[in-house]
């Protein structure tokens, strides 16, 4: 495994990379002191047996600058920068919640460059995403812990995503904890986009364009997520030509994480069929 830096417009990108073959690039989701690596620990070296493996820090997360309102926080083109530095021209699409976020919008935006695409947790851009009393209990804790990234608050952070506890360990919680407070200005930069009146997210806009996805789509998300509901998943299925979902039970909101064997060998398979 090795660590890499790419400059694209506006930001200086940090990832690593493993293994050979048909490109896999790992979105991570949001969330304080999350990483390429550490959203995607258990699923980088299975999966660079079989392809070339990329795990990005998305610019305000880990080792790459940060993000505002004045840099932007567009990250499509950040990944499709990404891909055009390392001389990729077209790549699976593996992205966890806000990661999948960016998957499924460079799937409609630029599908030339997309080969296969898998979400995790994803939200849908529809109407009913997010419940009638606003935020899902676990994007309020998550909100809370940007603000105070204290270990406590990285516990209840860490257990919100999980259906098995035992996934939340105290060291979790302590490396996120660190990772958050290290850079701090990313915290800032999160933190400053609640400031202004409240806007509907870009990704809204393409509710109506799922349709023209053109890639072929693996649609994860775990029953007992707390934090995205998995009715969000039957919508983007729903809305998808090529696609097919995978409900897990006994799983949160980190399906690569909590079930990575078999997620593992469901991406395997998907994207070297």
């Amino acid at each position: 495994m090795t660590d890499g830096f790419v400059d694209v417009p506006g930001f200086r990108v940090h990832y690593v990379e493993a293994g050979a073959g048909h490109p896999v690039v790992l979105l991570h989701g949001s969330g304080p002191g999350a990483t390429g690596m550490t959203n995607f620990a258990p699923n980088i070296g299975p999966l660079a047996e079989r392809f070339r493996v990329i795990a990005v820090d998305m610019p305000g997360w880990g080792e790459s600058d940060t993000q505002t309102d004045e840099t932007g926080r567009d990250h499509v083109r950040v990944l499709v920068g990404l891909l055009d530095r390392l001389g990729i021209d077209r790549a699976a699409l593996v992205g966890n919640s806000m990661g999948g976020v960016t998957a499924v919008s460079t799937a409609v935006l630029h599908p030339e460059r997309v080969s296969h695409l898998v979400t995790m947790g994803t939200p849908a851009p529809f109407q009913g995403a997010f419940p009638p009393g606003g935020l899902t209990e676990g994007l309020k804790v998550l909100m809370h812990a940007y603000r105070e990234p204290t270990p406590q608050n990285m516990k209840r952070l860490v257990q919100v995503m999980c259906f098995d506890q035992r996934v939340a360990t105290d060291e979790l919680a302590e490396a996120r904890s660190a990772a958050a407070l290290a850079r701090p200005e990313h915290l800032d930069g999160w933190n400053s986009q609640f400031d202004g009146p409240p806007a509907l997210p870009p990704y809204f806009e393409l509710a109506a364009r799922l349709g023209t996805v053109a890639a072929p789509a693996l649609i994860v998300h775990g029953r007992d997520d707390r934090v995205v509901h998995y009715e969000n998943s039957l919508h983007l299925v729903t809305r998808i030509p090529d696609s097919r979902m995978v409900l897990f039970n006994r799983c949160g909101h980190w399906a690569q994480i909590e079930h990575a064997a078999e997620f593992n060998r469901l991406v395997a398979d998907f994207v070297g069929h």
